[in-house]
């Protein structure tokens, strides 16, 4: 552990915090936290400053949740302004990595069009390119709606969510080998025979690149699932009896209902960013992104408008130095 406490080696770095003209709620030796309306805070970042944005935003579900959502109906049209500010502050080989969960029409067995409403916006509107879509499995899921699921039985699990990577250009900057997966024992047996150049039935033509270990592993789906690879996996833990949630019990504050895991920042940040890259959240809450970040050596951004939310955010860090990030 170095002098300065953090667990992994902390050269010097500007601080992100410069970057918004508004006094941090908190910092840390990479980022730094906001409470307030992050549309407005997104609109003091300077342009082409910002080379990933990774966020959760509220979900348009069809009942109200504490933490606030906009409904289906409504969602499009709050979004486009932050997606739009988004597209301004990245850089020109930025990406925008966005986590939306799907909806179920109200009274109806049938599923909402609000998320393809908003990919099209997002592309034609505000002018963002569609990089990949990933899907996140998420097989905890809860069987909703009940009515559908679990009592006419006429409808099976919702266990995937949608999340789009965008580029401000066709060109964002990435890097799959930074995310490589081990190979598997067929993989790698496959290596040891070698593989003999043939096309398949399907029109592929089958070289010996396929069979070299020189990559280093193999490349990873586009789906993010608890197989994914991680190096975080003890701070990312979103369990009952995470550290994050037995230091929110301990202290009497509320936890955020809706955190998304470490993988899910994790994986991205290290797809598409390099060390002392800056990364931003404007849907921060329990600031899993920040956390990542910050044990990946890059520098951070937080935005949320719950003080609440923020302040237990600060436990997040307990693993990474010794001291509670600075007021």
């Amino acid at each position: 552990m170095s002098t300065n406490g953090h667990l992994f080696p902390s050269p010097e770095v500007d601080s992100p915090a410069s970057l918004i003209q508004s006094k941090p709620y908190y910092e840390t030796p990479w980022g730094a936290a906001f409470v307030g309306d992050s549309l407005e805070l997104l609109r003091g970042v300077p342009d082409d400053s910002i080379n990933l944005v990774v966020t959760s935003p509220p979900y348009a579900l069809h009942f109200k949740k504490e933490y606030g959502n906009a409904n289906q109906q409504d969602y499009v049209e709050w979004l486009l302004p932050f997606a739009a500010e988004i597209r301004r502050v990245l850089a020109d080989d930025g990406s925008f990595v966005l986590n939306v969960g799907g909806a179920w029409t109200p009274g109806s067995p049938t599923r909402s069009i609000y998320t393809y409403k908003l990919l099209i916006a997002l592309v034609e509107e505000i002018g963002l390119h569609l990089a990949q879509e990933f899907f996140w499995y998420n097989p905890a899921k809860m069987p909703v709606p009940a009515e559908w699921v679990t009592v006419r039985r006429i409808r099976v699990k919702d266990s995937v969510e949608f999340v789009w990577w965008f580029g401000k250009t066709p060109w964002p900057k990435a890097s799959n080998r930074n995310v490589l997966r081990p190979y598997s024992a067929d993989m790698k047996r496959l290596n040891r025979k070698g593989i003999k150049p043939t096309v398949r039935p399907g029109g592929h033509v089958i070289n010996k690149g396929f069979s070299s270990t020189k990559a280093g592993g193999s490349i990873p789906p586009n789906v993010i699932d608890d197989d994914t690879p991680t190096d975080l996996l003890k701070f990312g833990n979103n369990a009952a009896n995470d550290k994050y949630t037995q230091r929110c019990k301990a202290a009497g504050i509320k936890i955020h209902p809706a955190r998304f895991p470490a993988v899910m920042p994790e994986f991205f940040i290290k797809l598409l960013t390099e060390e002392s890259d800056i990364v931003l959240d404007p849907f921060a809450g329990s600031n899993t992104t920040g956390m990542v970040a910050e044990a990946l050596e890059r520098r951070w951004l937080a935005m949320d408008l719950s003080e609440d939310y923020i302040e237990a955010s600060k436990f997040r860090f307990d693993e990474l130095t010794n001291d509670s990030p600075s007021l």
